[in-house]
C-alpha cells in the first residue's frame, strides 16, 4: 500500500471539490454518505481546498461537520488542503501574512476535529522567494505540530527540485489523464521519482469528459464549471476531443469496465513502469454510485497499456488545460 506521512492510503484517492464548489451543491447528507462510501472502499486520501466554495461552505466546513458526525473516521483519513490564494486578489500570495492567514483559517475551520495532514499552495507565488514560504511553514506549523507536512500543487519540475532542497515534500498534486499526460515527459514525474514523492493526480477523467457521458458542450450544466471556459470544452475543441473518448469507450468495453475506471486505473498502472513515482489519482464524486465506480481498482495489463500508448501516440488533445490567463506549471 502507498504511504503518505507514514500512513497507508488506498491506490485511488478522493477529490472533494464537487461537494462545495458548485452553483448548487448537493445536500450535505448526500455528501456524508458519499464520503463514507469512499472511505469504505479504501479511498482515504481526501483532497480539498480553502477556496473550494465560499468561506461559509468550503471543503473545511464540510470536513469539520463530517468529522463531528463521524469522529471515529478522523484517524483513518489523510487530508490534503489547497490554500494560499489571497481572498482579495484571488491570486497566489506566498507572503508571510497570507501564508499564516491561510493556514490559520484552515486549521480554525477544522475546529480540532482533525489534524491538517498536508497543506499546499494551489499555485506557487512567483513574487516571493519560495524558500522563505517553505521555511515559515516548516518552523511555525510543522515543527509546532499544527501541520503534518508540505505538498506542492500545479508545479513544474524546477519547483520540485527547488522545494526538495529546503523541505521534505510529501506529495505533488498535478493534472494527469489520458487527455493530459504532460507530466510524463516534462520532468515532473521524473523529479517526483527522484525524491520518492507520490504524485497526486487530479482530473484523471478529464473533468468528466472521459466518462463518455458528455457528448456536446451543452451537456455541461454547472454554471461554475462553465464560467471557467476550459478550452477543451469549447465548440470545435470538444468535438475533436471526442475522438479520444470514443477510443477509450471501445477499450473499456473490451476490458469489461467503464471508461472512467479505465482512465483512472491507467494513471495507477503508470506507477509500475520503470522510473515512475507512485501515482494516486483523486477522482471526484458526489454520489455513492459514482464513488463506487471510481474507486474500483482494475488491473490494466502491460498489453492493454501498450494499446493505450498507441492510441495516445495517434491523438493530439485540442485546446489547453486552462484558459491562457490561468497560472499553470508554476
Amino acid at each position: 500500500m502507498p504511504q503518505i506521512l507514514g500512513k497507508e492510503v488506498g491506490p485511488i484517492g478522493f477529490g472533494l471539490m464537487g461537494f462545495t464548489w458548485r452553483a448548487s451543491p448537493c445536500p450535505q447528507q448526500q455528501a456524508f454518505e458519499t464520503m463514507r462510501a469512499a472511505l469504505k472502499n479504501g479511498s482515504n486520501l481526501w483532497n480539498g481546498g480553502e477556496f473550494y466554495g465560499p468561506p461559509e461552505y468550503n471543503s473545511l466546513v464540510l470536513l469539520e461537520r463530517y468529522f463531528e458526525r463521524y469522529p471515529e473516521d478522523a484517524d483513518k483519513v489523510v487530508i490534503c488542503i489547497k490554500g494560499g490564494i489571497n481572498p482579495a486578489t484571488h491570486m497566489p500570495d506566498g507572503s508571510p501574512e497570507n501564508t499564516r492567514r491561510s493556514l490559520d483559517s484552515i486549521i480554525a475551520q477544522l475546529k480540532g476535529r482533525k489534524k491538517l495532514d498536508l497543506f499546499e499552495f494551489a499555485r506557487r507565488d512567483p513574487t516571493i522567494p519560495f524558500e522563505e514560504t517553505l521555511k515559515l511553514i516548516q518552523k511555525e506549523y510543522i515543527d509546532t505540530g499544527k501541520l503534518g507536512g508540505i505538498s506542492l500543487s500545479e508545479v513544474r519540475a524546477e519547483t520540485i527540485h527547488e522545494a526538495a532542497k529546503h523541505s521534505k515534500v510529501e506529495a505533488v498534486e498535478v493534472e494527469l489523464s489520458l487527455f493530459s499526460p504532460d507530466i510524463l515527459t516534462n520532468g515532473v514525474a521524473a523529479a517526483c521519482a527522484q525524491y520518492n514523492i507520490p504524485v497526486v493526480a487530479y482530473s484523471p477523467i478529464g473533468r468528466g469528459m472521459l466518462t463518455g457521458k458528455l457528448k456536446s458542450p451543452n451537456d455541461v450544466q454547472d454554471v461554475v464549471f462553465k464560467s471557467f471556459k476550459f478550452p477543451r470544452f469549447q465548440p470545435g475543441n470538444f468535438e475533436a476531443n471526442l475522438r479520444l473518448v470514443e477510443q477509450v469507450e471501445e477499450l473499456a468495453k473490451t476490458k469489461g469496465c467503464t471508461p472512467a475506471q479505465l482512465a483512472i486505473n491507467w494513471t495507477v498502472a503508470l506507477s509500475k513502469r520503470a522510473g515512475m513515482p507512485t501515482i494516486l489519482p483523486i477522482p471526484g464524486s458526489t454520489t455513492v454510485e459514482r464513488v463506487d465506480e471510481n474507486s474500483k481498482v482494475v488491473d490494466i495489463t502491460d498489453g492493454e497499456m501498450s494499446r493505450i500508448d498507441a492510441v495516445l501516440a495517434d491523438f493530439q488533445t485540442a485546446g489547453g488545460r486552462y484558459p491562457e490567463a490561468a497560472p499553470v506549471e508554476t
